[in-house]
């Protein structure tokens, strides 16, 4: 019998309620109850109106597809969407043509269901690199997974013609659950492509790339490994003039953006770096209270994505950027928890009728933490990261409690000098955004999460 679990951007959110009070799993040991096992021998998915089969690779979970279409960062007045329109009106007053129109166009709702040859193998990324791991990616198939960043959609772009462009939207990443880090945030990514009458028109005699480069397109297949794209100086193509002005242009930009958004003030650097689609790279921080931040990654496009895409005569930079980081810089929001909820004493705070005032978020009420130990036996020849993933247990956490849970930490490990068996231990702490949770409720919600634990892992509760 075929099994078919259907995923509507409008329906299947048990985090959203029509009453703002009732967010964030108001009902958390109701929700907690219907957790089901996701092991069923034949299954497929329906996302955004395609038709998904699973296999080995399927990961996905129904608590993170409930996100899709939720777009938060259209959503008026809310502070992602803030951001997004400084971004973009940034953008539209840095780059116009000679009417005086922006250059820029803005692709805000592009499906994040990706093939595997966007979101890496047009990127360059290795096959080694971590970040196509099950363990980091949401996968619904082999072939198939939510886009881990808005970058996956650059040579579709590209080769539609599109030389000056941002993209916006949410990306998906299993990651740990604490108050910075949440499965689903938004990027906006944004690219720029010249030609060499267009960056040496001061400089006609200059050229884009070097008299020795044989200008052959490069096998989409043979992906190099990590180790061998490590020079960061400037690809073999470019020639040293092209790579620096065009540096100089990208960097310029950027920097506007970064006062823009922090004030002229702000104190910044830059420093190198790499990512596999872009040579050079560098990282973009900021100095704010005490510390130096990265906001944003950027470098020179490697021409091989170019000529992927059918460009063989121009030179571009990249950038991404978080919305979610600046937004919990810029308005002091503390959890990242927040951006999801629909209470009015949250996004009352926030209006777009002036985006130069951005006020600083006031929490609603402080809820008290409850904190909940976890500690169990993984199966014989099981180990953490040989067989037992801590995402895995993360994901788990989020279907059955949904956003009660704060934060979990690994605080333990033991293996049995006699049996050999591996022990470990989550501390797990519970706190609801909207209203104070009881022991007894956080309780019945840890014992849920302790049984389905054992349903999923084959575990032993010590």
């Amino acid at each position: 019998m075929l099994l078919t679990l259907r995923v509507s951007s409008a329906r299947l959110c048990p985090g959203i309620s029509r009453h703002p009070r009732r967010l964030l799993a108001s009902s958390a040991a109701e929700e907690a109850k219907k957790i089901t096992t996701p092991h069923q021998p034949q299954l497929q998915l329906e996302i955004n109106g395609g038709t998904y089969a699973t296999d080995s690779w399927t990961n996905v979970t129904p608590k993170i597809l409930t996100h899709l279409g939720l777009n938060k960062h259209l959503q008026r007045d809310h502070p992602l969407s803030i951001i997004r329109q400084r971004i973009v009106n940034y953008f539209y007053g840095a780059y116009r043509n000679q009417r005086g129109n922006p250059l820029f166009s803005v692709y805000d709702q592009m499906n994040p269901v990706v093939t595997v040859q966007q979101n890496f193998d047009n990127l360059l990324i290795p096959s080694d690199h971590v970040s196509r791991k099950k363990s980091d990616c949401y996968y619904i198939n082999q072939q198939h997974l939510l886009r881990a960043h808005t970058t996956a959609h650059q040579v579709e772009l590209i080769s539609g013609g599109l030389d000056n462009f941002l993209v916006v939207g949410e990306v998906y990443r299993r990651d740990e659950i604490d108050s910075t880090h949440y499965p689903v945030f938004h990027q906006a990514d944004a690219v720029r492509l010249v030609t060499k009458d267009k960056l040496f028109e001061r400089n006609p005699g200059l050229e884009l790339f070097e008299e020795t480069w044989s200008g052959s397109i490069a096998d989409p297949k043979r992906i190099l490994p990590s180790s061998k794209c490590m020079d960061q100086t400037k690809q073999p193509c470019h020639t040293l003039e092209a790579v620096k002005l065009m540096e100089h242009e990208m960097k310029h930009v950027l920097v506007g953006l970064t006062k823009e958004l922090f004030g002229p003030r702000i104190k910044y650097r830059w420093v190198d770096t790499y990512f596999p689609f872009t040579q050079p790279s560098w990282e973009l921080e900021i100095y704010f209270k005490d510390n130096w931040l990265e906001v944003l990654g950027c470098g020179i496009m490697r021409h091989e994505i170019l000529q992927q895409a059918g460009v063989h005569q121009s030179i571009g930079y990249a950038f991404g950027v978080g919305l979610e980081r600046l937004a919990m810089i810029l308005f002091d929001i503390p959890d990242i928890r927040l951006f999801w909820s629909n209470d009015s004493g949250f996004l009352s705070q926030f209006s777009e009728q002036d985006l130069q005032n951005l006020p600083k978020y006031k929490p609603i009420s402080h809820y008290p933490q409850c904190t909940n130990d976890l500690s169990f036996w993984l199966p014989e020849d099981v180990e953490v990261n040989a067989g037992f993933s801590p995402n895995d247990f993360y994901d788990l956490v989020r279907s059955v409690a949904g956003d009660v849970v704060e934060q979990i930490s690994l605080v333990d490990k033991f293996k049995h000098p006699k049996t050999g068996k591996s022990s470990v231990c989550f501390r797990i702490v519970y706190r609801h955004m909207e209203r104070t949770m009881t022991q007894a409720e956080v309780n019945e919600i840890h014992k849920h999460i302790a049984d389905a634990s054992v349903e999923h892992f084959n575990v032993q509760i010590r």
